[in-house]
């Protein structure tokens, strides 16, 4: 019981970490050079800059929808972090709005940026949460279509680039397709570590109790 305890804590220790990292790649780097991140979080950037809204709440808002989704398709376990994960990234936004910007190249901005997004976002997911709903919305289109994960979310993510285009201009869209590539690849780093790849085929003809007791032992369901 204490061990699982210290898991639980150290679980949202590290997601915590990664959230402040998140908020200051945003606040302190990415926002005041207008360049934005790719899924929800830069949907909420373009909406914040053309409604005033604190930047805070439209994130919790546009996510909260993926939130009950979460909880009914990847269990209670997943949909708790990934609340936390939300809460904590806009109290982490409010406190991160108020340092200064620590550069003003833009370069520079969007690869130190792009850096601590790939860092905290991947702490996030490495830990059992989520940050963005257009994953899970992926998850669910490329069930009902022969459009794969990737595939909807690099759409996703190119068609929000577009739209930065016109609301901030061609060479912020094009920085922020930059620190997104990096933030992905660290990411990537972060979330299999050194660890290798590895696959297993199932054959069978019970997928749904098989797949209930796999999600289950990987603590991914309750």
């Amino acid at each position: 019981m204490l061990h699982s305890i210290r898991t639980i804590i150290a679980r949202y220790i590290m997601i915590t970490i990664g959230i402040v990292f998140v908020s200051i790649g945003l606040e302190v780097f990415l926002i005041p050079n207008n360049i934005i991140d790719g899924g929800i979080t830069g949907i909420s950037i373009m909406a914040s800059y053309l409604t005033k809204l604190p930047l805070n709440v439209i994130v919790v808002l546009l996510n909260l929808p993926f939130m009950f989704i979460s909880l009914k398709q990847m269990g209670k376990r997943f949909a708790i972090g990934y609340l936390y994960a939300m809460i904590a990234l806009s109290i982490g936004l409010i406190f991160a709005k108020k340092l200064e910007s620590i550069t003003q190249d833009t370069l520079l901005a969007t690869l130190f940026g792009g850096v601590l997004l790939g860092i905290g976002v991947g702490l996030v997911i490495r830990y059992g949460a989520c940050m963005d709903g257009t994953e899970m919305a992926a998850i669910l289109i490329s069930k009902k279509t022969n459009t794969s994960v990737g595939q909807f979310v690099l759409i996703c993510n190119l068609f929000i680039f577009t739209v930065a285009i016109f609301i901030f201009g061609f060479d912020r869209a094009m920085y922020s397709l930059v620190a997104y590539f990096v933030a992905s690849k660290l990411i990537d780093t972060v979330v299999e570590g050194s660890n290798q790849v590895k696959a297993a085929l199932v054959v069978t003809q019970q997928q749904e109790a098989v797949s209930q007791a796999i999600l289950k032992n990987l603590g991914l369901l309750v």
